[in-house]
C-alpha cells in the first residue's frame, strides 16, 4: 500500500503544477487572440503594415499556445487517471469500497461454475481482479475466467504475470491511457463491424473524376489569378458544381463507412497509444515478447497503422459539417480522397486490426492478474503437473480479509474425493468456493491464495447455488437435476474437478440420501476429483466401500461460554458436534 500512497502524493503535486501551467496557457491563449484583433483594428485605422506583421506573429503564437494547451490537457487527463488509479487501490486494500466494474453482463447461469463461484457481479472475483478500461480488455479477462488453459499456456502466463508484477509504473500508465480512451462496447463493436465489412471498391469513373476535376479546378484558378479573365470564373463554377455532384454520388458510401463512428477516431487514437506502450517496452518473458512481435506488419508497427486509421476517420468526420463539406469537396473532393484512403487502409490492414486490438485486451487481462500478485505478495504461483495431483497449503478464498481469513491444508492424492461435513456456518461452503476459485485462478496462470500449491489444471464443474429459473418454468430441484446431468455429461468427455454442496435439497431425506450416494459413486467412477458437502452422516459411510478414493473431512463447532465458536479449520473424519438445536434454544425459537 505504501507504493500507492507515495504515488498519490507524487501525482497530487504533479497535477497542481500541470493545472497551474494549464491555466496560464489558457489565459495567454485568450490574450493572444485579443492582441491579434487589436493589432488588426489598428491596421485598419492607421494602414500601418507593421501592425499586420505583429498580428500575424500574434496568430502564430496563438497556434503554438493551442498545441501546448492540447499537450497539457492530455497530461492533465493522464495524471488525473493515474491519481484515481492509486486512490482506488488504496480504497480497495483498506476494504472501503470496490470501485471496479463487476462484469455482471458476462454472467451465465448455465456455465459450469460462473454463478456458483461468484465469478461476476457485486463483490465477485472479476470485480476484485478487474483493472481493465477498454471493452476488449474486460471481455478478455472475463473469457479467461471461464475456461481452463493448456499447461504450456498457463506456464507462459505465469512467467508473463510475474514480469508484469514488477512493472507497476508501466501497468498504471497503460491503464491510465486505456481509461481516458472512454472505450465502450458500442465503439468496439462499430470498429470490428467496420473492419470485417465487405470492401466495395469505388467505380473507376469516380476515381478518375476525383483526380481530373480537382486538377482542372486548380488549373483554372491559377489561370484566373494570372490572367483575370472572367470566363475562367464560369469554368470554376461549373467544376465546383461537378465536384458536388460527384460527392453526392459517393455520399451514401461515405455515410455507410462512418456509420456509428461517433468518437471512434479518438478511441482508435488511444488504441494506437496503447500499442506504442507495448511496442516500446522491453520484455523478457516469452508470452509478452510473442505478443509484442505480432505488432509488426509490412515493415511498420501496428501503432503506426492504427494512428493512420484514426486520422482518416477524423478527416472523414468533416462530412458532417455542411460548410466545410461544401467548400472542401467543391474544390478538390476532399472526402472522396479520404474515402479512397480509408478503403485502401481497410484492404491492406483490416484483417490485422482485430488481432492488434485483442493484444491490447490480452495485456489488460495480464495486467489485472499481475496486480493481484502485486497486491498479495503472500500468494503463490502453483506448480503445474499432469498427474492429476492437486494440493494446497494454507488455502483460503482470495476475496476474504487477509487479517481474519483462515487457511487450510488440503490435497487430493492418494484419495481423490472428499466427503465434507460440518454444521451450518462452520465454513463448508466457503471452503468449497475457495477450492473452486483457486482452481480457476491457477488454471489461467494466476497466483492463488495459498502459501504452496501444486495442481493439475482441470475443468471445474460446480453445483452449489442454483436459482429457480422462472422464465424457463423450472423449479430449483429440476434446475439442480439439469446441472448434475450437465456435470455427468462433461465427465464422459474428460476428468474434471467437481464441487457439490448439499445436492438434492428439493426431495425427502431418504431420497436425498440415496440419490447423493449414487451421485458420489457415479462421479468417482468417472475419475472426478473434488469434494461434496453434506449434512447426512450416512453418506459418509460410503468411504468404507471406496477407501482408496474417498475420504471424510469436516469442520467442527465448539460451544464455549454459552457461545458458538467456529475455528474454520479442516479436520479429518466426520463432524460430531451439532449447533442447530443449541442456536435455536439460545435465540428462543424452541
Amino acid at each position: 500500500m505504501n507504493s500507492y500512497q507515495n504515488k498519490v502524493v507524487q501525482y497530487t503535486e504533479l497535477l497542481k503544477k500541470i493545472n497551474k501551467r494549464y491555466n496560464s496557457i489558457s489565459i495567454s491563449r485568450l490574450l493572444s487572440v485579443f492582441l491579434c484583433l487589436f493589432l488588426l483594428f489598428y491596421y485598419i485605422k492607421t494602414n500601418e503594415i507593421s501592425y499586420v506583421a505583429f498580428a500575424f506573429l500574434s496568430f502564430i503564437g496563438f497556434i503554438f499556445l493551442m498545441r501546448v494547451h492540447s499537450k497539457l490537457s492530455f497530461e492533465k487527463q493522464l495524471a488525473t487517471a493515474i491519481l484515481k488509479i492509486n486512490e482506488n487501490e488504496i480504497s480497495f486494500l483498506k476494504r472501503e469500497k470496490l470501485p471496479f466494474e463487476n462484469g455482471i453482463e458476462f454472467n451465465d447461469f448455465h456455465h459450469p461454475y460462473a454463478y456458483d463461484l461468484d465469478i461476476f457481479g457485486e463483490h465477485s472475483l472479476f470485480q476484485s481482479l478487474n483493472r481493465t478500461a477498454t471493452f476488449v480488455g474486460k471481455k478478455t479477462l472475463a473469457n479467461q475466467l471461464l475456461e481452463v488453459l493448456p499447461n504450456t499456456t498457463i506456464l507462459e502466463n505465469q512467467e508473463a504475470i510475474n514480469e508484469l508484477k514488477s512493472k507497476l509504473d508501466w501497468r498504471q500508465d497503460f491503464l491510465a491511457l486505456a481509461t481516458i480512451s472512454a472505450d465502450s462496447k458500442n465503439a468496439y463493436d462499430s470498429i470490428m463491424h467496420w473492419s470485417s465489412s465487405k470492401i466495395n471498391k469505388l467505380p473507376k469513373v469516380i476515381i478518375a473524376l476525383s483526380i481530373i476535376l480537382p486538377t482542372l479546378f486548380f488549373g483554372f484558378l491559377i489561370a484566373y489569378i494570372i490572367t483575370s479573365k472572367m470566363i475562367l470564373l464560369s469554368y470554376l463554377t461549373y467544376i465546383f458544381i461537378a465536384n458536388t455532384i460527384v460527392l453526392g454520388q459517393c455520399f451514401k458510401r461515405i455515410q455507410s463507412e462512418i456509420a456509428k463512428a461517433d468518437n471512434v477516431d479518438k478511441i482508435i487514437k488511444q488504441y494506437s497509444l496503447l500499442l506504442i506502450k507495448i511496442e516500446t517496452e522491453t520484455f523478457q518473458s516469452k508470452k509478452l515478447i510473442d505478443l509484442q512481435q505480432q505488432l509488426v506488419f509490412r515493415n511498420a508497427t501496428a501503432s503506426t497503422h492504427v494512428k493512420e486509421l484514426s486520422e482518416l476517420f477524423s478527416r472523414m468526420d468533416s462530412i458532417n459539417n455542411f460548410v466545410t463539406a461544401i467548400v472542401f469537396n467543391g474544390t478538390f473532393l476532399f472526402n472522396v480522397h479520404v474515402l479512397k484512403s480509408l478503403l485502401k487502409w481497410k484492404e491492406n490492414y483490416a484483417t490485422e486490426l482485430g488481432k492488434w486490438v485483442s493484444i491490447i485486451g490480452e495485456f489488460e487481462a495480464l495486467n489485472s492478474l499481475a496486480n493481484l500478485a502485486y497486491n498479495n505478495p503472500d500468494f503463490v504461483f502453483p506448480e503445474i503437473n499432469s498427474e492429476y495431483k492437486i494440493g494446497f497449503k494454507d488455502l483460503a478464498h482470495p476475496l476474504l480479509n487477509p487479517v481474519s481469513r483462515v487457511g487450510n491444508d488440503t490435497h487430493f492424492y492418494p484419495e481423490s474425493f472428499v466427503i465434507l461435513t460440518g454444521s451450518n456456518m462452520s465454513g463448508k461452503s466457503t471452503f468449497l468456493r475457495s477450492l473452486g476459485v483457486n482452481m480457476v485462478l491457477g488454471g489461467i496462470g494466476s497466483v492463488v491464495c495459498a502459501s504452496e500449491a501444486n495442481m493439475h489444471p482441470l475443468p471445474v464443474l460446480v453445483s452449489m447455488r442454483l436459482s429457480d429459473s422462472l422464465s424457463d418454468s423450472e423449479s430449483y430441484f429440476f434446475a439442480e437435476i439439469k446441472r448434475l446431468k450437465q456435470i455427468m455429461d462433461a465427465l464422459e468427455e474428460k476428468p474434471a474437478f467437481v464441487l457439490l454442496d448439499e445436492i438434492l435439497r428439493g426431495t425427502n431425506s431418504d431420497d436425498k440420501r440415496n440419490g447423493t450416494i449414487e451421485v458420489v459413486k457415479k462421479i468417482i467412477a468417472k475419475k472426478a476429483i473434488g469434494a461434496i458437502a453434506t449434512h447426512d452422516i450416512e453418506v459418509c459411510l460410503t468411504t468404507n466401500d471406496y477407501p482408496e478414493i474417498l475420504i471424510n473431512q469436516c469442520f467442527e463447532v465448539e460451544i464455549k461460554n454459552e457461545e458458538l465458536h467456529f475455528d474454520y479449520k479442516l479436520r479429518n473424519g466426520i463432524c460430531k458436534n451439532k449447533s442447530a438445536t443449541f442456536l435455536m434454544q439460545k435465540m428462543g425459537v424452541i
